[in-house]
């Protein structure tokens, strides 16, 4: 989809911020024991810090190393582009969920001694929703609203 650097960053800006919003307000959603109102203002505090943490991560690591991994099952051009996008979105919360996890694990969570377990059950928490959230929700949503900026994309 993106095209130039400055599509990339515009694109990747607009994943972040519809990923890792909603995730935070799961796991917001999931420390008080249920949404509220207030989950979606207190979601932004931590939108602030979560946010370019997830930018860095997936417009100088992740991004290129998704598409590398899921090149490797999929082909372009050769394959149906709906599998390839797939393929790059699965591969891309399989890299995203647990490094994002582990960064609100050392953030908020307080773990102490208990790190790796608490890294690991926010994990497994959040995995089921970041795939579905991309695949279904935030992947078609971003793609579409930046086709409609970017009509040549």
């Amino acid at each position: 989809m993106p095209k130039t650097k400055f599509q990339e960053v515009v694109f990747t800006i607009m994943m972040v911020f519809v990923m890792v919003y909603a995730m935070i307000i799961y796991n917001i959603a999931l420390n008080k024991g249920g949404m509220t109102n207030e989950v979606f203002l207190l979601a932004f505090h931590e939108l602030v810090i979560m946010g370019p943490i997830a930018f860095i991560l997936d417009f100088f690591l992740f991004g290129f190393l998704s598409k590398k991994i899921a090149f490797g099952f999929v082909t372009p051009g050769k394959d149906a582009q709906i599998m390839i996008v797939l393929a790059i979105s699965a591969v891309t919360v399989c890299l995203m969920c647990p490094s994002m996890s582990l960064a609100a694990t050392l953030l908020f969570k307080h773990a102490g001694k208990d790190i790796i377990a608490v890294w690991a059950e926010t994990t497994a928490l959040n995995f089921p929703m970041a795939l579905c959230w991309q695949i279904f929700f935030a992947g078609p949503l971003v793609r579409k609203i930046f086709r409609m900026m970017f009509k040549e994309a």
